[in-house]
């Protein structure tokens, strides 16, 4: 049997892809997995040194550039009219690039996890009368998967089916495949994982604004390290920067002279497979992507969440949103963390506070969905298996 995943950008794709992989490869160990990636994706290494991954295949692939800060200006952006004109063409190129190689590979179906590499596997999948799975981790589904929803076999969610735009009889909900070694962390987990990690401190926090990271989250906490590393003198801070930003993150630090306590804080452009150091923390500062978020509610961790106003459909907003009103989460914007020692003061009221960490974990723990990745392994088998209805949740 042989299966195609595909989806990338990010790592908010990449990591429930290989989620999956590693379920399809526990329930039938014969199974080849095949991933087909974006050509000039900085995140394609990550699936080609993953074990579950059996080979990998890049093509051509394009977005459609939209701005909800910019609304109808984007539109007589000429620089951004240009780069979609050109990334349409890309799109094209992709379409015929997977038809020809899905003719030769001949899967048995493919699983798509969104992002726009999806959309030209798919279309490349249609037309050569391959079934394929999609995936929604957020409340609104993203472009890609609005696409090339009406062929899709499938429609797996993060959410209620309700929530969202398919027909019922094809949407299940599933959760958020995250990888099969999270779990909830005890205080001796979280102690364990600092030995393992060398983090020898009282407290410590944990920052990634995502695979590329963010560097408004980047600049924020630089920004509050003073404050934070002077009023906590135990206190070590973790700070995955993006690989494009390490080194001007690295700058702002040394920039303020912090003496010794520089010491205490580690910066890093990418970390593959950050649970040990989201076990590690007291407290975690992240965007709301809903795969960040699905690890965190296993850990049952205490966050601080910054969505990205700027993309369309404003999931991330949405996200955090729904973890707010379950106050299973601090939600901090943009904004406020722009303001002098907001987010250092807000960091500090958390580490003083182990009692509303705890009950911050346990809310956000509500909503894990542990078994997500097997649930979705055991469709794509069904599929692949010829089942071409399988039976819709009630």
């Amino acid at each position: 049997m042989r299966i195609v995943v595909t989806g990338g950008g990010s790592g908010g794709h990449i990591t429930p892809i290989l989620a999956v992989a590693r379920e399809l490869k526990r329930l039938q160990s014969d199974v080849e997995v095949i991933y087909i990636g974006q050509k000039g994706d900085k995140l394609s290494d990550i699936p080609a040194q993953d074990p579950s991954i059996d080979a990998v295949y890049t093509i051509w692939a394009g977005k459609l550039r939209r701005y909800a800060d910019e609304g109808w200006r984007q539109w007589l952006n000429v620089r951004t009219q240009s780069l979609n004109l050109r990334d349409a063409s890309r799109l094209v190129r992709g379409v015929g690039q997977s038809y020809r190689l899905l003719h030769r590979l001949k899967p048995d179906v493919i699983f798509t996890r969104g992002g726009f590499v999806s959309v030209p596997v798919a279309i490349g999948g249609y037309l050569n009368h391959i079934p394929y799975i999609t995936h929604d981790s957020d409340s609104v589904p993203s472009l890609a998967n609005r696409l090339i929803a009406p062929h899709a076999s499938l429609h797996a969610v993060a959410l209620p089916a309700e929530v969202y735009p398919y027909p019922r009889a094809k949407t299940f909900t599933v959760g958020v495949p995250v990888s099969a070694k999270y779990r909830p962390i005890t205080p001796e987990l979280q102690r364990a994982y600092r030995r393992e990690l060398g983090l020898d401190a009282k407290h410590v926090v944990f920052l990634t604004g995502g695979g590329n990271g963010s560097r408004i989250l980047n600049v924020a906490l630089a920004q509050n390290a003073r404050y934070l590393l002077s009023t906590y003198p135990d206190l070590t801070i973790v700070h995955v920067a993006g690989r494009g930003l390490e080194a001007e993150t690295n700058q702002a630090y040394d920039a303020l002279k912090l003496g010794a306590a520089r010491q205490r804080v580690q910066v890093y452009g990418f970390i593959n497979g950050l649970l040990k150091y989201t076990g590690a923390a007291d407290v975690v500062i992240t965007r709301s992507g809903a795969t960040t978020l699905a690890e965190l509610a296993i850990q049952r961790k205490a966050a601080i969440i910054i969505p990205a106003p700027q993309l369309v459909g404003g999931h991330q907003v949405k996200n955090a949103q729904v973890y707010a009103r379950q106050k299973a989460i601090v939600e901090l914007t943009e904004a406020q963390i722009e303001q002098p020692e907001r987010l250092g003061r807000t960091i500090g009221e958390l580490l003083d506070n182990e009692a509303r960490r705890q009950q911050l974990g346990r809310n956000l723990g509500a909503s894990a969905h542990p078994q997500s990745a097997a649930e979705l392994a055991e469709l794509i088998m069904q599929i692949a298996g010829g089942e071409g209805h399988v039976r819709a949740q009630s």
